[in-house]
């Protein structure tokens, strides 16, 4: 009997194999969707056990953040670069909610991150959102809500108008393509109220800023900032 279903396992993974998001390897259990190889080489920063750290210091002068945290360094041609891909534009959410565990994860073992009451992830432009299908920065929300026992508010920021891809822009010409995008949808749930702004990279802080700006024309808003990752020069 065991036989005939390692036969049928078998013959299944070889017309539907399981294979690693990030190299491709097809040595992994089924539930996983990272070889150990992989995992072992995700580069953490450790960003969330530190004050003071590379993305606090990107807002400094800037707004006012309690705390902030990317989880991982990103770079071109990189395996986060590679995942973060399999989230946005190949519709693989799974992958999202996992790294967003892992953020989490690393949230719940830092003092600096307790007293968090609600998770607002970075909104898209609405025709944008259709056209993905879902809003990659609440997928990564779903996955630290998991972890932190946090829960998340969606439309509450909205995206009021369409904004060009940041990606060749440099920081003077990103801060003017995001001035003044976002409005605060219903500010009753945030009054008095510490949120944690949830993005998948961070770059020059241009859209953080703009959105995170928003926010803190609460009254009582405190804001505190994660990513999935932080470009590297």
């Amino acid at each position: 009997m065991l036989s005939v279903k390692s036969l049928l396992q078998d013959t299944l993974h070889l017309f539907y194999p399981h294979v690693c998001i990030g190299c491709g390897s097809d040595i992994l259990p089924e539930t996983n969707l990272l070889c150990l190889h992989c995992i072992s080489c995700l580069p953490h920063t450790h960003h969330a056990e530190h004050e003071n750290n590379p993305v606090e210091k990107v807002f400094w002068g800037r707004m006012p953040v309690v705390a902030a945290h990317s989880e991982f360094y990103y770079a071109k041609e990189s395996l986060v670069q590679n995942l973060i891909h399999e989230l946005k534009y190949k519709s693989n959410q799974a992958v999202g909610v996992y790294l967003g565990e892992l953020v989490g994860n690393s949230l719940m073992n830092s003092h600096r991150f307790k007293n968090i009451d609600y998770l607002v992830p970075m909104p898209l432009f609405p025709d944008k959102e259709r056209k993905r299908g879902y809003n990659q920065a609440a997928v990564i929300c779903e996955g630290m809500s998991a972890n932190m026992n946090v829960p998340v508010l969606l439309n509450t920021v909205l995206r009021k108008r369409f904004t060009e891809t940041q990606t060749k822009k440099h920081r003077t010409e990103r801060w003017e393509n995001v001035e003044d995008s976002f409005i605060v949808n219903d500010s009753s749930l945030l009054l008095n109220k510490h949120v944690l702004l949830v993005d998948d990279v961070i770059t020059t802080g241009a859209s953080l800023e703009a959105c995170g700006m928003a926010l803190l024309k609460v009254p009582g808003v405190r804001l505190s900032i994660a990513t999935l990752s932080m470009a590297t020069k």
